[in-house]
């Protein structure tokens, strides 16, 4: 699951960001060279910037590389922090499982009202859908992480009080 988690997300927000440098790069050569920028760029872009965003969601709280603060940490009983860390995984993956279910209907919403970027028409519905899933699979997640909550000080933390 993991495995298929990495290669789907990594690849869909990778190629993503792929696009978003070779569309940048060429508008650049297009504006310099030709005097002539390719209609749309700034859309496409902002489409591919959620599709890299999202798309990258589920591995940054799957790995742990979301900002945390934590300063307090190596001063709280490890118990607590334990319980600390269960807490915020239901906590993520309700809230991020309910944002996805917003999406879901605001996809609907806008497609039935054909509701499109203003200068190319591209429909939206299908990145608000593509949103959707992505923040639910990132509250799953959290809900999967919230039972592997850590059971051990790891090695060179911080003295707990």
């Amino acid at each position: 699951m993991k495995r298929t988690l990495e290669l789907l997300c990594g690849l869909l927000s990778g190629g993503a960001l792929f696009a978003i440098m070779a569309l940048t790069f060429f508008d650049v050569l297009g504006r310099k060279f030709l005097s002539n920028s390719i209609p749309g760029s700034l859309e496409i872009t902002e489409l591919l910037m959620v599709v890299v965003i999202f798309g990258a969601l589920p591995l940054v709280s799957e790995r742990g590389e979301h900002v945390e603060f934590d300063s307090l940490d190596p001063y709280l009983p490890w118990g607590v922090r334990r319980v600390q860390a269960f807490v915020v995984h239901l906590l993520c993956g309700a809230v991020l499982l309910a944002l996805g279910w917003l999406m879901w209907r605001t996809g609907s919403q806008f497609l039935e009202t054909g509701e499109t970027t203003a200068q190319l028409l591209i429909l939206k519905a299908p990145f608000i859908y593509g949103m959707a899933v992505l923040c639910a699979a990132t509250g799953i997640v959290h809900l999967f992480m919230m039972g592997k909550v850590p059971s051990e000080r790891a090695e060179g933390e911080g003295v707990a009080l």
